[in-house]
């Protein structure tokens, strides 16, 4: 059950289960507001299934698992989900009344200022990506939950998406938590990394200027049963 928890996100002892397999396991985390959280897993490990609980799109928890966030859930998928019926702005403030100057802010702080009218296949990959992030900037969120944003992108432009991602973090202060494959992201973006293996977070780590990226990525990878000969 999702219930408003005031500033504190905490998940305890969920469960979700498909047929026989036991997808999460009883697991506990919290976040906090303000903080930049990356999580990383293996294929199958049930990153996406945790982050649909906290974004309220999955009801079949079991085991008396509970889900505690704020009212204020956005979330932002790998594919942008622009309605292409609509041009740019109205998917910006898709479902809000009298907030096209909060839209146009948002597209002007994704760097799309001028766009409010372009149709989504006029735009770029990357363009479709800012347009996401400013439908979800627009309504002030708490927590925003990303679920591999950058997954389909060049490698150049998902770097210029990591730079804009952290700088509106850093402009809004929402918790965030951020699924992803791969540990370079997690690195450069988080303040704190999480490894989820057999239903639990099985491992926290916590990352400051003053650690040693290689050694940090070394120990993620081990983590992920990634081996230096791999």
């Amino acid at each position: 059950m999702a219930t408003d928890v005031g500033e504190l996100i905490r998940v305890e002892g969920l469960t979700r289960v498909y047929g026989s397999r036991r997808v999460l396991d009883g697991l506990d985390l919290e976040l906090a507001p303000g903080e930049f959280t990356a999580l990383l897993g293996r294929s199958g490990s049930g990153k996406s299934t945790l982050l649909k609980a906290l974004a309220g799109l999955d009801a079949d928890v079991a085991g008396g698992g509970t889900v505690q966030v704020p009212d204020e859930v956005s979330v932002v998928f790998q594919d942008a989900r622009l309605l292409p019926w609509q041009r740019v702005l109205p998917n910006v403030v898709l479902g809000l009344t009298g907030a096209e100057e909060r839209g146009r802010q948002s597209l002007a702080e994704v760097g799309l200022a001028g766009r409010e009218r372009a149709w989504p296949n006029e735009l770029s990959g990357g363009e479709q990506q800012r347009v996401a992030l400013a439908r979800s900037l627009v309504r002030e969120p708490r927590l925003l939950l990303a679920d591999e944003p950058f997954g389909a992108l060049d490698a150049l432009t998902r770097l210029k998406m990591h730079r804009l991602l952290r700088r509106l973090f850093e402009q809004h202060r929402p918790a965030v938590l951020l699924v992803t494959h791969d540990v370079d992201e997690a690195i450069a973006l988080a303040d704190r990394v999480l490894v989820l293996d057999g239903g639990r977070i099985a491992v926290e780590k916590r990352l400051d200027a003053t650690m040693d990226a290689a050694e940090v990525r070394a120990e993620l990878l081990r983590a992920l049963g990634v081996t230096g000969d791999e």
